[in-house]
Order: structure tokens, then C-alpha cells, then sequence
């Protein structure tokens, strides 16, 4: 191998690396920007997604915040005032047909774009994994089937959510700078330096011709 072919390779080796990384950053941001960060489930024509307050991590013994995302065949949002809804709680492994561990009274929760969604106070006993049951039927001003949703909640211990408390704050600062780089700034950024790197290549290999 020629020198002046050794030393075109060790920039382009660099480009290289360079590129990598950028596109590395980017899969990160990307990651970090999820489309959905919850299930959908469906029942005949309503689909839903559970939300729990905070962060969808609830503690065994400490009340939690959960309402339902509903909507219908078309993307309508379905409000509890046009559903006869009820929730029951069970505690997993449950047989079919057993009582339920919990009924929480539903009330109407406004949250992101969904007012008046159905809501309720969750107390989950201990840690472990529990099944949400939502079903519903229309009301006079409702215009869906009826439906049955499950969802599945892992409750974690208190104990344990208190020894990992300094690392999940740590982890949601880190979470917060990436996710205050949008993604057209990072994509900018990596064609902006490859252009750059390309660009001096060029330069040096034309120089040594």
C-alpha cells in the first residue's frame, strides 16, 4: 500500500467513526422519544391504554392515580358520561369468575387531551402483579359496543422504590437533557459534521495528488 493511499484511508477511517457515533446519539434521542409508551387494548369497537400517577409505577400501599385513554372506531374519545363503566382490580394468578380484590368508584379525570375519561384512586395492597378489568356500556349519549379491557400492573414494594430513588432521579435528569434535543437538531447536526469531514478529505487527498 502506497503512503499517499495510507494516508487517505486514515480520514475516511475518521469520517467513519465520526458518522457512527452521531448516528449512535441519534438512536438514543430516538428511543427516548417513544411513539406510545403504553399498551392498547381492544374490545369490539373501543380501544384504551391505562395510565397510572406517577410515572406508571405504582407503589404497594401509597394511592395511585389511573384513568383510561378510550376512544371508539374512528377516534372519537368516549367520556365516562357516555359510559356505564365499571372496574374491578384482581390480584394475579385469579380464576375466572372469583370476586374481585378491588372496585374502585370511577370518576371523571381531564387529562392530556381526554376530558371527563374515567378515572379512579388505586391503593394496591402489596407488591406483585394485579389485572385491571374495565367493561362498558353505553349510556343514552353513548354510541359504541359494549366492551371488557384488561390490563396488566406490576406494584412494586415501597422499600425497594425508596432505595432506587437517587438512581431514578439521576436517570430522568439524563432522560431530560437528551430529550431536550429535538430530533431535527441531532439529524442537522450529523449531516452538518459528515458534509464537514467529507469536505477536509477531499481537501487533503486532492493535495497530495
Amino acid at each position: 500500500m502506497s503512503r499517499q493511499a495510507s494516508h487517505a484511508k486514515a480520514p475516511i477511517s475518521a469520517v467513519l467513526k465520526v458518522s457512527q457515533l452521531l448516528a449512535f446519539m441519534l438512536a438514543i434521542s430516538t428511543h427516548l422519544h417513544p411513539t406510545s409508551a403504553h399498551t392498547l387494548k381492544i374490545s369490539a369497537d373501543v380501544g384504551g391504554t391505562l395510565h397510572i400517577e406517577p410515572n406508571d409505577n405504582p407503589v404497594a400501599g401509597k394511592p395511585a392515580q389511573a384513568w383510561f385513554a378510550l376512544t371508539r372506531k374512528g377516534g372519537k374519545v368516549i367520556a365516562l358520561k357516555e359510559c356505564n363503566c365499571q372496574l374491578a382490580v384482581h390480584a394475579e394468578p385469579h380464576i375466572s369468575g372469583e370476586p374481585a380484590l378491588l372496585e374502585p368508584k370511577l370518576k371523571p379525570v381531564t387529562a392530556e387531551r381526554y376530558q371527563g375519561t374515567p378515572g379512579a384512586e388505586i391503593t394496591f395492597p402489596k407488591p406483585g402483579a394485579y389485572q385491571l378489568h374495565l367493561s362498558g356500556k353505553p349510556t343514552a349519549g353513548g354510541n359504541f359496543k359494549p366492551f371488557e379491557l384488561k390490563f396488566e400492573v406490576t406494584v412494586a414494594s415501597g422499600s425497594a422504590n425508596n432505595s432506587r430513588k437517587m438512581q431514578d432521579v439521576n436517570n430522568d435528569v439524563v432522560e431530560t437533557e437528551f430529550q431536550s434535543l429535538p430530533l431535527w437538531a441531532i439529524a442537522s447536526a450529523i449531516l452538518a459534521t459528515t458534509g464537514i469531514l467529507i469536505f477536509v478529505v477531499q481537501r487533503q487527498t486532492s493535495g497530495r495528488d
